[in-house]
């Protein structure tokens, strides 16, 4: 069966997360995105762990589900969102003399499980002050606790280039997945790309020739659910989610963000806007052309130091992926308005309940059908998305880069073919 899975995501309980982040919160949106899976993140958590456990009823196929449904989701994108037991959480300790900080996706099969998991995390450090725990562990102490639970466990490297918390970071991660996993590394399946690189940048590194790229949101609001996102064809089940990822097999591939819109794409200094290539930062000697002091380098430049294969490689087992933009984003461009306004909510709702859900819109829907529903602008929108025609300001130190899909000239153009055409 064909389905996408969002793994990697935050609840209430996370520093600036939404209130909206309930299960009821995300199932709902779940559907509205076209998401059968979704992880419940942050399951250390007592009191969200609590809330698991009071809402969500374990299924004949390992996951769970809400004890009662949604209500007001469009017929049309209105399906069963199953939930799969996930946290992330922040290793910070010593290792070879350099202080490394590490955020690692735990998923378990139970809740049961997850209590066992808990009650020994919490002996390392305190769970009750943040969704996303900051434990003084080595990230291979926590692969072994999380194996000696359960087996049927994984564990994902989370947003493995973010330069100050990942395992690839240039301020304090590793060069290889052996530097740090040591004898463990084997029981490493998985990498999560992060919203700055994409699978061809890791394509790059023959060391991860044999893991599975995953993708997820790394959501704090339900809006940013499938940000991006993993496609799979396998058993619609715990155990079936798990082996595909282990073993490449029913993993489809993933939906991505365009990784130059990622906070960290690109080096710079965000004090003095600066935003600088790999090539320009060597060029200034890592220091910001403006203040002197030294740039945060993001990931295309980190992917460059440890590649070992020219850009434009492409593995034989390569999966596909597809780069993809918010449909309210497309949406608000298309209408020359914010995000949160209630003219873009009307339309995006309008949209779905016409459609269907929002990444059959994106990747699927023809493009009269979408024309016929949102306009000529927002079909047209979607066609350069798909296409690659985008426009984009990387990202860099902290900062989200720009994305655009038309310029104003091509705006007016557009606008009056169609006044041409309905005349």
């Amino acid at each position: 069966m064909r389905f996408i899975g969002d793994l990697h995501i935050h609840s209430k309980y996370s520093r600036a997360t939404s209130k909206e982040m309930t299960p009821e919160g995300l199932a709902y949106w779940a559907q509205l995105k076209g998401i059968r899976v979704i992880g419940t993140g942050d399951f250390t958590h007592p009191d969200w762990y609590r809330e698991l456990k009071e809402k969500l009823l374990l299924q004949a196929n390992g996951l769970y589900r809400l004890r009662e449904e949604v209500t007001a989701v469009p017929e049309r994108c209105r399906a069963d969102v199953y939930f799969i037991p996930t946290a992330e959480i922040s290793c910070i300790y010593k290792k070879g003399d350099r202080t490394r900080k590490i955020h690692i996706v735990i998923i378990l099969p139970t809740l049961e499980l997850v209590a066992a998991f808990n009650a020994r995390l919490s002996k390392i450090g305190n769970l009750t002050a943040d969704g996303r725990p900051i434990i003084g562990l080595d990230a291979k102490k926590l692969l072994e606790m999380t194996l000696q639970i359960t087996e049927e466990s994984l564990v994902i490297p989370a947003h493995a280039w973010t330069p100050h918390f990942s395992i690839f970071g240039a301020f304090s991660g590793f060069d290889s997945i052996e530097e740090c996993f040591e004898d463990l590394s084997d029981r490493i399946y998985a990498i999560e790309t992060g919203l700055s690189s994409d699978p061809p940048m890791n394509w790059r590194l023959s060391g991860l020739d044999n893991i599975t790229l995953v993708s997820n949101s790394d959501a704090h609001s339900p809006a940013k659910l499938g940000r991006e996102a993993n496609i799979f064809d396998t058993d619609l089940s715990y155990e079936g989610i798990i082996n595909s990822i282990k073993s490449g097999r029913g993993f489809e591939g993933t939906i991505e963000f365009y990784p130059e819109e990622g906070k960290y794409h690109f080096d710079g200094h965000r004090s003095c806007n600066v935003c600088i290539s790999p090539e320009e930062t060597r060029k200034y000697g890592h220091r910001c052309p403006v203040c002197g002091r030294p740039v945060t380098v993001g990931v295309m430049h980190r992917v460059e130091l440890l590649a070992d294969r020219d850009n434009g490689y492409k593995p034989e087992k390569a999966k596909p992926f597809y780069s993809a933009i918010p449909l309210q984003e497309i949406i608000a461009e298309a209408l020359e308005t914010g995000v949160n306004t209630k003219k873009v909510q009307h339309l995006y709702l309008k949209v779905l309940h016409d459609l269907g859900p929002e990444f059959d819109v994106l990747l699927n829907r023809e493009i009269e059908d979408i024309k016929k529903s949102a306009g000529e602008m927002v079909a047209e929108g979607i066609r350069r998305m798909r296409h690659g025609e985008v426009k984009i300001r990387p990202g860099f130190d902290g900062e989200f880069g720009k994305i655009r899909l038309f310029e104003e000239v091509e705006r007016q153009e557009i606008k009056g073919q169609t006044l041409l055409f309905n005349s």
